[in-house]
């Protein structure tokens, strides 16, 4: 259950040699033609496709673990227009027991992200789809759930809003029996501060609230405080290492798998991940 940038850069003309006529004579060959003007550069391209794939010790999700701390394969491939437009995939293994017996997780994003005039705030306007392909259900009930989210950003800091439009992650009145219907709009609060600290080490500080629409028993908040680093193999760029340590009040009662593990425990992920 994951998360654009962009560049354009102007091509500029090469100037033309200007010839100067000059007579001809019977007895003279004529002279050789002006130089071509040469071609202009070609502008780069708007389109910017990449990729990622990374080794977790575990998968944690908005500070739950969804492989019971187990390790992770994570990998996806990210398009961007020079205009802001994004979209992506992105896939994870995830433990049966924590997800209806499901094992695989694909989420599909997208949305527009700039900034306002030359403030320095960026906004981000998406979705996110995260689907569940072995279809495996709770009482009937899909896990698939549909997110829309905006964010602002200043500097280090992004604020970020999420709201469910559909039940999140199958919890309704069928599958947890309580009467109290469905769960859309459910929502989630979060704040991120990212800052360079010296010898370029990321620092990643982040806080955040969920909510379960009519099942404020399932609320809780979760933190993480992380440090990761890039680096570059030889001649191979785009590797990053790092560690994040995440923590939350959720109720043990009610964050647990299906094998009694306590999902909202405290939890450490190391990671080392790559993307070109």
């Amino acid at each position: 259950m994951k998360q654009a940038r962009k560049s354009f850069v102007l091509a500029s003309l090469i100037g033309c040699t200007i010839a100067v006529a000059q007579p001809v004579y019977a007895e003279e060959a004529p002279a050789a033609a002006a130089a071509p003007a040469a071609a202009p550069a070609e502008p780069a391209s708007p389109h910017t496709l990449s990729a990622n794939v990374g080794l977790f010790s575990q998968y944690v999700f908005r500070g739950i673990t969804y492989t019971n701390e187990r390790p992770a394969l994570q990998g996806g491939f990210d398009y961007a227009h020079a205009s802001g437009a994004y979209l992506g995939i992105w896939g994870t293994n995830v433990d049966d027991a924590g997800l209806y017996g499901n094992t695989l997780e694909i989420d599909l994003y997208g949305g527009f992200a700039n900034t306002i005039g030359d403030t320095g705030i960026g906004y981000n306007l998406g979705f996110l789809q995260f689907y569940y392909p072995d279809n495996d259900k709770i009482a009937g009930q899909s896990p698939n759930t549909t997110e829309l989210n905006a964010a602002l950003s200043y500097k280090w800091f992004t604020l970020k809003y999420s709201r469910a439009v559909t039940d999140f992650f199958g919890l309704n009145s069928v599958s947890l029996g309580d009467g109290k219907g469905d769960t859309k709009g459910s929502d989630y609060w979060e704040l991120n501060f990212n800052y360079v600290l010296p010898k370029d080490i990321n620092l990643a500080l982040h806080v955040g609230h969920q909510t379960v629409e009519d099942r404020s028993d399932f609320d809780y908040t979760d933190f993480l405080i992380g440090v990761n680093k890039n680096f570059s193999v030889g001649s191979s760029t785009g590797w990053n290492v790092g560690v994040n340590y995440t923590t939350t009040d959720a109720d043990d009662d009610i964050w647990v798998d299906a094998k009694g593990h306590e999902t909202g425990d405290d939890h450490v992920i190391l990671f080392l991940k790559r993307t070109f």
